[in-house]
C-alpha cells in the first residue's frame, strides 16, 4: 500500500546575505510578508496538504525559527489580561501540536542536497515533502497539496515545475519532459543549472518536492555537483527509471523571496489578496504610480 505523506523537511540554514543588514541577527525565513514570516507561510501551506510533522534543517543562531511555533506564555497571558480575544484566538489557531516540530543542524554549507541528507533520521523510510521558504506561493489550492494529490495518483516522486524564458534556465534545475497528461508531466531526466544551449527544456523545478526515502541513499555518497555543492537534483535524477517521477505544472504564483525585488513584489501581491489590506494597498500604489 502507498504510504501516506505525513512529513516535511524545510531547509533553513542559509545566511541570507542578500538581505543584510536585516539578517545580521534575524533569520531570513523570519522576514515578514505583510504580517506573517516566510517560515509560517511554508508550514501553513504544508499543513493544508495534510502534513503533520516538520523538520527544520537549521544553522547556528536560528533558534527563533523553532520558537515561532512554540507557545508564548507571557504573550498569551498579556493578551488575555487585555481582552485581546481575536489576537489570542489567531495565535492558538496557528499553534502546532506538541512534538510536531523537530530541528537538526547543517554544520557546514555544502548545498541543498546535504541539507536534506541531514534530515535522514527524521525521514526514515517514509515519503516526505520539501519546502523552500524562499519560494513563497500564492495559490487557491496549496501548492504542496497539489503535489500530494499527484503523489497519491502516481505513487512516486513529484516536483513542482514552471516554464521560464529559455535564457533563464541556467539558474534552475531543468527537467527533460516526457508524456504530459493535464498538468502532470513525466520526468525523463533532470539537470542542475545547465547552459542554455544544453537545457533539455524550459520547464524548471521550484522549491516544492515530494520524494521517496530512497533519495537519501544517493545523497549519502556526498557526491558534489554544480558549484562544488551536493546537489539535490543529482540524487533525484538517479531515482528516474526505478520509481515513477513526475512534474506538476502547479496552479498559482511563485514569488522568489530570496531576492529583494521578489520579496517586495510578494508584499504587494499578498496585501492585494487580502480583503482587509487590498483597499489601502491599492491607494498606496496609485499614490506612487507614474
Amino acid at each position: 500500500m502507498r504510504k501516506p505523506l505525513r512529513k516535511a523537511v524545510l531547509p533553513v540554514a542559509g545566511l541570507g546575505t542578500r538581505f543584510l543588514p536585516a539578517t545580521k541577527q534575524m533569520a531570513k525565513e523570519m522576514l515578514p510578508v505583510v504580517d506573517k514570516p516566510l517560515i509560517q507561510y511554508a508550514v501553513e501551506e504544508a499543513r493544508a496538504a495534510g502534513i503533520e510533522e516538520f523538520c527544520f534543517v537549521t544553522g547556528r543562531g536560528k533558534t527563533m525559527l523553532v520558537d515561532q511555533f512554540d507557545i508564548a506564555y507571557e504573550l498569551e497571558r498579556t493578551l488575555t489580561e487585555r481582552n485581546k480575544a481575536k489576537e489570542l484566538a489567531m495565535l492558538r489557531e496557528q499553534a502546532l501540536p506538541p512534538g510536531s516540530v523537530v530541528s537538526t543542524r547543517q554544520q557546514v554549507p555544502l548545498g541543498l542536497g546535504h541539507a536534506i541528507w541531514c534530515a535522514r533520521a527524521f525521514v526514515a523510510d517514509e515519503p516526505f515533502a520539501i519546502l523552500l521558504p524562499d519560494d513563497l506561493m500564492l495559490c487557491d489550492v496549496s501548492c504542496t497539496k497539489q503535489l500530494v494529490d499527484a503523489y497519491n495518483e502516481t505513487g512516486g516522486n513529484v516536483v513542482a515545475i514552471e516554464e521560464v524564458p529559455k535564457e533563464r534556465v541556467s539558474s534552475y534545475g531543468v527537467i527533460d519532459p516526457g508524456a504530459t497528461t493535464g498538468n502532470l508531466v513525466e520526468v525523463k531526466g533532470l539537470v542542475e543549472k545547465p547552459p542554455v544551449e544544453k537545457a533539455p527544456s524550459n520547464l524548471t523545478v521550484i522549491g516544492r518536492y515530494v520524494l521517496m526515502p530512497e533519495v537519501m541513499g544517493f545523497l549519502a555518497t556526498q557526491e558534489k555537483g554544480a558549484g562544488g555543492e551536493i546537489q539535490l537534483t543529482d540524487s533525484m535524477a538517479k531515482l528516474i527509471g526505478t520509481q515513477p517521477f513526475h512534474g506538476v505544472l502547479y496552479e498559482g504564483r511563485r514569488f522568489d523571496c530570496g531576492n529583494k525585488a521578489g520579496y517586495l513584489e510578494a508584499q504587494v501581491a499578498f496585501a492585494l489578496s487580502r480583503p482587509d489590506m487590498a483597499p489601502e494597498m491599492q491607494a498606496i500604489l496609485k499614490k506612487y504610480a507614474q
